[in-house]
């Protein structure tokens, strides 16, 4: 699996941005889908994750800091994750990296994910 990201950017205090991830070589659904970010100085952390809990249904899980203001979403005819970023806000600065595991259920460990795509950058201005 190939996963090339896009999307980032630099808006103000309070803008939005929507990421995107699209995949290639091979079918898309059944995979845990996440997005990461490390800002400037920072470890790697989790962001979002659209978990596969089998079949066709899917979960999405965020972390503490980006809950109720990042919605993530997949299109699985088109191969893409997307990550909608509303209200951001300037420690949101950093790469941002989907990520990709075969697998049922969830995991926030970055080594848990053996597909990773480039990083995008958002920078957000106060």
């Amino acid at each position: 699996v190939q996963l090339q990201a896009s999307g980032g950017g630099m808006v103000q205090a309070g803008g939005s941005l929507r990421l995107s991830c699209a995949a290639s070589g091979r079918t898309f659904g059944g995979f845990l889908m996440a997005w990461f970010r490390r800002a400037p100085g920072r470890e790697r952390e989790f962001v979002a994750a659209d978990v596969w809990l089998g079949g066709s249904t899917y979960w999405p899980h965020y972390a503490a800091s980006v809950k109720g203001r990042f919605t993530i979403s997949r299109d699985n005819a088109k191969s893409t994750v997307y990550l909608q970023m509303n209200s951001l806000k300037p420690e949101d600065t950093a790469s941002h990296y989907c990520a990709a595991v075969r697998r049922q259920g969830l995991t926030t460990t970055d080594d848990d994910y053996n597909y990773w795509g480039q990083g995008t950058l958002v920078t957000v201005s106060s």
